[in-house]
């Protein structure tokens, strides 16, 4: 088999990447590293060994033939989905797993590095090898975005409303002219055609038909959001989806996650800590539902995943991961690859919502305009936001 020439570019880039995800967990006490609140929050233990257990399941263990597994239990607890590969912790439990320690982990992912990096110098890194490398490379940036996302919400509901780290992801918003962008019918093509890395979902260029469309060039802000909500927005049925609107009534949504009214005023959870919301940022964490709602109080919708992708290059985008009026479904042609890396987007396509762009908890060259994150519609502790179509 031919031995790959680009081992040390790849190398930097591992040690890169598995850097980052210590250093976002570098502001944490010990206690925040096991708190799991909801289940859709991981604790950021799990997170940081779970990523670990890919480089060792999928890459060390088929391919380093000296390699001795750190300990035989971590696939129990690490695994996160993969029927393939067995057994495994279910989601709700993580958050009781007081054992193995944080240091266990660390010490876990030490170890992990030290024989990536044996392996990565060694014959036995072939080109073969290099897809599933990105992957998992790729994966653990996945996990980076949840690492923050999580990490906002355990300190975002306790009492105290610590702050993470008080220069975290300050963002200003964008200064240009707020308009609608116009786009003809026609055929255009979307789907990711060219060098680099992609998910398997987004492969398959192919052409779509478009209607007249406009999209704006800039993000709903906090303050127009606040006159929606002054409106009655969310006491109206006639702006929501029956699912949206019984959302609403069973959670008794009144605000964007992370809003609170004290003292007449609308405060807002950040990672600096809590703050007064400020109208002219972008606004962030709302479900499909409540921007489906927004969108259609003020007489217009969502983009279409396809519209959106078609005007990427018209407007600044990679500020809040945007909802779009799009279903998660496979590409043409798609074909799920064999064994558990074939369980990695195929398998979640039924039940939730394309949301394009990227956020400002996205990693460093993680995004690109053909990216096809998803959710379900409840969910918004994701840094999400709205860009109005029509």
């Amino acid at each position: 088999m031919e031995t790959t020439t680009k081992l040390k570019p790849i190398l930097r880039k591992f040690l890169d990447v598995r850097a980052r995800s210590e250093e976002i967990c570098q502001p944490l006490e010990i206690e925040d590293y096991v708190v799991q609140p909801i289940v859709d929050v991981s604790p950021p233990k799990w997170h940081l060994g779970h990523t670990t257990w890919f480089f060792e399941t999928f890459i060390l263990i088929p391919n380093l033939p000296s390699y001795e597994v750190f300990d035989p239990q971590y696939n129990f607890v690490f695994n996160s989905y993969y029927e393939t590969i067995g057994a495994r912790v279910i989601r709700t439990d993580r958050g009781n797993l007081s054992r193995p320690s944080v240091s266990d982990i660390y010490q876990y992912r030490k170890y992990v590095d030290v024989k990536m990096t044996e392996f990565l110098n060694s014959h036995h890194m072939t080109n073969e090898i290099l897809p599933l490398l990105e992957l998992g490379l790729n994966h653990e940036q996945q996990h980076q975005e949840l690492l923050i996302t999580d990490i906002k919400y355990i300190l975002g509901h306790n009492p105290l409303f610590p702050a993470y780290r008080k220069d975290a992801y300050q963002k200003t918003n964008e200064s240009t002219e707020k308009k609608m962008l116009h786009f003809s019918e026609g055929i255009y093509e979307i789907g990711f055609d060219g060098p680099g890395f992609c998910f398997d979902n987004e492969i398959g260029k192919h052409k779509v038909y478009l209607n007249d469309f406009a999209i704006s060039n800039h993000l709903v802000t906090n303050g127009e959001y606040l006159e929606f909500m002054e409106a009655g927005g969310y006491s109206d049925f006639r702006f929501w989806h029956a699912d949206g609107w019984s959302w609403v009534k069973e959670n008794n949504a009144q605000s964007p996650l992370y809003w609170h009214k004290i003292d007449g005023k609308w405060m807002q959870y950040t990672l600096n800590g809590l703050q007064e919301v400020n109208p002219d940022e972008e606004l962030c964490h709302v479900n499909f539902y409540e921007a489906s709602a927004y969108a259609a109080w003020k007489g217009m919708r969502l983009p279409t995943e396809q519209e959106w992708e078609t005007a990427s290059s018209c407007f600044p985008w990679g500020k809040r991961w945007e909802w779009t009026n799009s279903a998660y479904l496979p590409y043409p042609g798609f074909k799920k690859e064999p064994g558990a890396v074939g369980e990695y987007n195929g398998k979640f396509m039924v039940n939730q919502m394309v949301l394009r762009g990227a956020s400002v908890a996205t990693s460093p060259g993680h995004s690109r305009f053909t990216y096809r994150n998803f959710f379900q519609p409840e969910l918004k502790w994701q840094f999400t936001g709205i860009r109005l179509a029509k």
